[in-house]
């Protein structure tokens, strides 16, 4: 007979909320389309990072079960709530079932909605199944998940994007999931993922490297743009030096060993949440 067992402060860390920032990809078209104001766009918004929300956790929740296993026998996975017996295997996969339907029920007024998150809980079946044991590839999906968010906020809920903040975005994701190979790369062997053994810490620094770069450069190409200069004036590009020092930042703070899991890290370093913060004040800003 099934074991179901009910506790609600391991269910939630189960469901892992604090990884719902990297949701937050789903506002980059709202924002920077300064449609805020108008309301049913916004709550179109709201409902797909809700979704995502959902969905994203239900992902979480099937990734933990499936490795439940293994990560008993891991130094530090093993105080999972999965992995520690704090929630039965039951109650789990009751809890992913609920979220799926959550989530389903969010997107179903937007069939291309719908569509983006079938494609994400894909990918990520594919990558919590197989696909995280093959380098470049790993990182390719965690950075797609990202995509996805951007994506779900804007053509699915019919707000034409930037073909260069696509780029930012897209070259972000990738900077976010190297720098996350890289943050793991400073954990005891024993405590390492298998993929780490194909990356070797001076490739995953070129990695870095490159894809800061490119998310730099495409952000600055989108600052300066027509399209940008039309609905934001120059506030933008009064932003780039803020991006550039949250990004120098957030590298200092991965090569210190920080960065493993990006949605608790960013929040955790008062330098990165300053920038943001300055970053906000200048977007929101009259004066520039």
């Amino acid at each position: 007979m099934p074991n179901f067992s009910f506790n609600p402060r391991a269910l939630i860390r189960l469901m892992r909320p604090h990884q719902w920032l990297k949701n937050a990809f789903v506002f980059a078209g709202l924002v920077f389309s300064q449609s805020w104001q108008d309301a049913p766009m916004a709550i179109h918004v709201l409902q797909a990072f809700a979704a995502f929300c959902a969905i994203s956790s239900m992902v979480y929740i099937m990734n933990d079960w499936h490795d439940r296993a293994g990560d008993a026998l891991h130094p530090t996975k093993r105080h999972r709530p999965l992995a520690s017996g704090a929630v039965s295997g039951s109650s789990a996969l009751l809890l992913a079932a609920a979220l799926l339907v959550i989530g389903l029920l969010l997107a179903a007024s937007s069939v291309m909605l719908l569509s983006l998150l079938g494609i994400y809980v894909l990918l990520n079946m594919a990558y919590s199944w197989r696909l995280k044991q093959v380098p470049v590839l790993d990182v390719c999906i965690i950075a797609s998940g990202f995509m996805l968010r951007l994506l779900a906020g804007t053509v699915a809920v019919g707000i034409a994007p930037s073909s260069s903040l696509l780029l930012t975005g897209m070259f972000m994701a990738l900077f976010l999931g190297f720098s996350k190979r890289k943050a793991e790369s400073f954990q005891d062997e024993a405590s390492q993922r298998a993929v780490l053994a194909y990356y070797p810490s001076s490739l995953l620094d070129v990695f870095m490297s490159v894809t800061m770069t490119a998310t730099l450069t495409t952000y600055g190409i989108f600052a300066a743009s027509a399209q940008a200069q039309l609905h934001h004036g120059d506030r933008l590009l009064y932003t780039v030096p803020v991006v550039i020092f949250g990004m120098l930042r957030y590298t200092y703070q991965v090569h210190r060993g920080s960065g493993e899991d990006v949605a608790r890290d960013l929040v955790r370093d008062p330098w990165i949440l300053a920038a943001g913060v300055c970053w906000l004040v200048i977007f929101l800003s009259r004066w520039f």
